[in-house]
């Protein structure tokens, strides 16, 4: 898969770049995995909104991803790559010899036909599950649980991984893409290999309107609001006025830590920042 680059012909062209999307094999996705997906506004349920920046966008269906990956020694074959609207990763329909078909994220380096399989006695290759007692110490995971049974819910975007670094009685020392070392109890399930897609980040979009495509609304800067709109609007020209930095609610927006205090806490041994 390569990045493709345009002449400038108009000015959103310019600087566009997209992919070549040579590792799609299928356009259309399987149906019975298809579930609909309703567009929120960034609204609650009062109708307020509670998530700036966000509405519009491309008509869109959820793809049903097995993230438990529990479906324990029954063989699969991987039948298609598929590109996600929902997620920056593709995603691979597994054709499972008793004829169910799921949804995985699809890791580096899978193909169509190659054999994938989840729990104990699974190989360690690419796009296999297993739980992190039976992974080997320095093995490239993604799609990892943090409660045994809840489903992947760490190291799922195109091309991140993590590494199991050690293990020491009920807990696996996982080093994080953000450099982050924490504790995950050995009885979570993680999937072997990285996750695919790995040009997703080189990817410049170019213009506004794909950023609108994407559902994501403009966003304008504090300080050129008025004083009603923003703690830091106001003043004639652009004026900093020796304010610090902060969120329309008065929260420092540069270096402020807003993490609450969680259980989880006590299982980070090293944070992706220093103190």
């Amino acid at each position: 898969m390569a990045i493709k680059k345009f002449n400038p012909y108009t000015a959103g062209r310019r600087f566009m770049t997209i992919q070549t999307n040579d590792d799609i094999t299928r356009e259309d996705p399987e149906r019975s995995l298809l579930a609909p997906l309703t567009k929120k506004g960034g609204r609650n349920n009062r109708g307020r909104i509670t998530m700036r920046h966000r509405g519009g966008g491309n008509r869109k269906k959820y793809r049903i991803i097995d993230f438990k990956r529990d479906k324990s020694g029954v063989p699969g074959k991987i039948a298609s790559i598929e590109h996600d609207p929902n997620r920056s990763a593709r995603i691979a329909l597994v054709n499972y010899v008793d004829g169910e078909k799921r949804y995985i994220l699809a890791p580096a380096g899978i193909k169509v036909g190659d054999s994938v399989q989840a729990g104990p006695g699974s190989d360690i290759t690419p796009g296999n599950a297993l739980q992190l007692k039976d992974i080997p110490i320095g093995t490239v995971v993604h799609n990892l649980e943090l409660e045994p049974g809840q489903g992947g819910v760490l190291v799922r975007s195109a091309g991140t991984s993590a590494q199991l670094m050690a293990k020491e009685g009920k807990y696996a020392y996982i080093r994080m893409p953000s450099g982050e070392l924490r504790l995950v109890l050995q009885r979570c399930m993680a999937t072997v290999g990285q996750v695919g897609n790995e040009d997703h980040e080189n990817v410049t979009l170019g213009k506004a309107g794909k950023t609108r495509w994407l559902g994501k609304r403009p966003t304008v800067r504090g300080m050129v609001m008025n004083p009603v709109d923003h703690p830091m609007g106001g003043g004639e020209g652009r004026s900093k006025s020796k304010k610090h930095p902060i969120s329309p609610w008065g929260t420092p927006a540069k270096g402020f830590r807003t993490r609450k205090k969680k259980p989880s806490d006590r299982l980070i041994i090293r944070r992706r920042y220093a103190k």
